[in-house]
């Protein structure tokens, strides 16, 4: 009984009451340029809602987008899963997109993302996530989806589509991570103190120099800024740890989570978008240069799965990167929308 006692104050002392507001950052304090946690004075394109979802014996503040048809509604929604260095605002030219073909959009900030609750305690998977999304939809009356998932957004697609198959009519994987087992193949593991010491180490600098190379194969455009805004803004404001320390777990999860080799498992008609210079590896940094090198080669992945995963169409975007979104967007619209239309 002492033992339970104990674990119960030790879970009460870590668990903020959703009650309980945290003290704002004088004004005073926050540097220009620097965004809180929750992203209080960044907007979206679209206005945001917020639902609490029930999660670890919290109470959690989901942030979200329900952006209604603008063309000639067709009954069916969709649902946008981002990835991990994203929220739901990247989303915004697919939303545009989407909603002009007659669907419902639905875009969340995953917990520990974008608008969303930073908890200072929290088991980050991608069931829980799944589960928040569930009950996300609940709040909203949506029945089935189609799901869109990119990056880290595609392992929770995959996730949520194995969980929740009958509410899935399609599931649509944009480059998503996850299509190897980075552990599996010889990348050393991290701790979470470390990886959190990786967060706290980023800049504004450095965080646009890593997205210059991994995503656009060392060229920029002025278009690609806003990709930045947000993760180089919260590491300017004086509560960036809260932040750094979601990243961390969040990192942690998805290293340590594969969803490859459940690929067969998926019932649903899928579509792969893959731009194949994509060499995004979670962990590439830790391992040696021969494994290395053989980590993130997505033309090969791409193929790989949809081999693995029943009833896949593959479209192959030679010579794009890890944001086809961005990068090839003509291709990308057009594929996906071929894909999400009501046959």
């Amino acid at each position: 009984m002492r033992l339970y006692a104990l674990l119960v104050m030790l879970c009460t002392a870590c668990a903020p009451s959703p009650t309980r507001a945290t003290t704002p950052t004088p004004a005073a304090q926050v540097p220009p340029g620097a965004l809180d946690p929750r992203l209080t004075t960044l907007a979206y394109a679209y206005p945001v809602r917020t639902v609490e979802v029930a999660s670890q014996q919290q109470r959690l503040e989901m942030a979200y987008i329900d952006a209604p048809a603008t063309g000639a509604a067709n009954g069916k929604t969709v649902l946008l899963l981002h990835g991990k260095n994203f929220s739901a605002g990247y989303w915004a030219r697919t939303i545009v997109a989407l909603t002009a073909a007659g669907f419902r959009v639905i875009a969340p900030d995953q917990i520990g993302f974008g608008k969303s609750a930073k908890p200072a305690c929290y088991q980050f998977s991608f069931e829980a996530l799944a589960d928040n999304t569930r009950q996300l939809l609940e709040h909203a009356g949506v029945g089935s989806v189609i799901v869109v998932g990119h990056s880290m957004g595609g392992m929770l697609a995959i996730r949520f589509a194995l969980m929740y198959g009958t509410r899935v009519e399609k599931l649509a994987l944009v480059n998503p991570i996850g299509l190897e087992d980075w552990r599996a193949k010889g990348v050393p593991p991290a701790t979470v103190d470390e990886l959190l010491a990786t967060e706290l180490a980023a800049t504004p600098e450095s965080i646009r120099a890593y997205m210059q190379q991994a995503y656009f194969a060392g060229q920029w455009k002025p278009a690609y800024d806003e990709l930045v805004t947000i993760l180089a803004g919260w590491t300017k404001h004086p509560r960036y740890r809260e932040v750094a320390w979601n990243a961390a777990l969040t990192s942690d999860m998805v290293f340590t989570q594969p969803v490859v080799h459940e690929l067969s498992r998926l019932a649903v008609p899928t579509l792969l978008v893959i731009g194949e210079r994509d060499r995004t590896a979670i962990g590439k940094q830790r391992a040696s240069a021969a494994v290395a090198a053989t980590l993130g080669d997505y033309a090969a992945l791409g193929r790989a799965a949809a081999q693995a995963i029943p009833n896949a169409k593959l479209v192959a975007l030679p010579g794009v990167g890890h944001l086809p979104q961005v990068e090839a967007w003509e291709a990308y619209i057009d594929a996906l929308l071929a894909f999400v239309r009501p046959s």
